[in-house]
């Protein structure tokens, strides 16, 4: 259900603050984490933005570290000063942001709040790396995929052979995602890396599951990011220029990518895609930006396919063409996307929204594209069995 449709045309939702922290592996524990991105987030309100205003809170997280079991929520309240604040605690794996942005615009659309925190928050680095193996082993079934071997590379790696193969697309065109992403992020001071990489150097690395190597993927990383979510006639009282979010769509699919038909393309992405587009009157031609997931360079490809942004097949062509670097036609990922930025699981979908807000407020600093029309951040759980897609403009 998109936000026009659970509350009717006119009920709109703004992104008015936008918090984040530095990605990458930090010494600051959880708390300190999400501090952080909360006094940024209200440190950026135009007109400023008593902590006592925030009506709700929610908190997109993994879990990662363990470090609270299923109540972590709690935390945000008490970072606000607020320990009353209803809160709750939103995961559905590498789309837990994404999901938990969307559901404090339903909450503010629909009348039940005038102002909602979102946080995201992950700290991956402070287990032990067999843990870590653990966590990360599998995005998909445990009963058939874990017990096989396979992991969370290996499934991308499998789906990246053969949409090479499939399609005639040349490896480079993995390559030029990750020399995008990594360009993006030397300009973002909040990256993980901030190293320009050659293609050379991407299509020379060490094999993670092939074909992709170590350029392909994305790192292990802590971090948090915030954004404050407020109705159309509250945002009016923190700035002038709210970033508004047009249409919501989110779907599932499948957990296990054996049950599936076809692994070139997530169902899930599509459904949520079409749905957001709807809910927010456009189409893809009109989008001048995207965050898409790329926790691994062939995702980038399959997230420009999925959005209708580039026909089946024809991502790869698209991307080598330059067309999604920040000054082509479409931008992809200015920030350096999960491949560079960082990919701090629950905070990934949080921080995409952050950087669309900077991006359409013209407030990005050196890595500031070009955007004259909507922008759209698409995060996904896992390898395709959940995404959240969601349309934002000025206007």
């Amino acid at each position: 259900m998109t936000v026009r449709e659970a509350t009717g045309v006119g009920h709109r939702a703004a992104i008015v603050g936008a918090g984040h922290t530095r990605f990458g592996a930090v010494p600051e524990g959880p708390r300190a984490l999400v501090r952080s991105a909360v006094e940024g987030a209200l440190a950026s309100v135009d007109r400023g933005c008593d902590r006592s205003s925030v009506d709700r809170g929610y908190l997109a997280t993994l879990g990662f570290g363990g470090w609270q079991i299923g109540n972590s929520s709690a935390v945000l309240a008490e970072e606000l000063g607020s320990p009353g604040l209803p809160t709750v605690r939103v995961e559905n794996a590498c789309a837990s942001g994404g999901f938990a942005v969307q559901e404090a615009v339903r909450a503010v659309s629909s009348g039940g709040c005038d102002l909602a925190l979102v946080v995201g928050l992950e700290k991956m680095t402070d287990v032990t790396s067999a843990r870590r193996r653990y966590w990360l082993g599998v995005s998909g079934d445990t009963e058939w995929e874990r017990q096989a071997g396979l992991t969370f590379a290996g499934v991308y790696g499998l789906i990246a052979s053969q949409y090479l193969a499939r399609f005639s697309v040349p490896r480079e065109a993995l390559a030029e995602v990750a020399v995008k992403a990594h360009e993006n992020g030397a300009l973002n001071p909040n990256a993980h890396f901030q190293k320009r990489v050659s293609r050379e150097q991407v299509l020379s690395s060490p094999k993670v599951a092939d074909p992709l190597g170590l350029y392909d993927c994305c790192p292990v990383t802590d971090g948090a990011a915030a954004v404050l979510v407020a109705s159309t006639e509250a945002a009016r009282r923190f700035t002038d220029t709210p970033v508004f979010v047009d249409g919501t769509g989110a779907a599932s699919d499948y957990l296990a990518v054996q049950e599936r038909p076809d692994l070139l393309g997530f169902p899930a992405s599509r459904r949520a895609a079409s749905a957001a587009y709807r809910a927010a009157g456009c189409s893809p031609e009109e989008l001048s930006l995207v965050e898409a997931h790329d926790c691994f360079t062939i995702a980038e490809l399959l997230a420009l396919e999925d959005l209708g942004v580039a026909a089946r097949g024809k991502a790869g062509e698209l991307t080598l063409s330059g067309a999604t670097r920040r000054d082509g036609r479409l931008p992809v990922n200015p920030d350096g996307g999960l491949k560079a930025k960082g990919h701090p699981i629950g905070a990934t979908g949080v921080s995409q929204v952050y950087e669309i807000f900077q991006q359409l407020r013209g407030a990005a600093g050196a890595r500031q594209v070009r955007v004259a029309g909507k922008a759209v951040a698409h995060n996904v759980g896992g390898a395709g069995a959940t995404a959240a897609v969601t349309v934002f403009s000025v206007g």
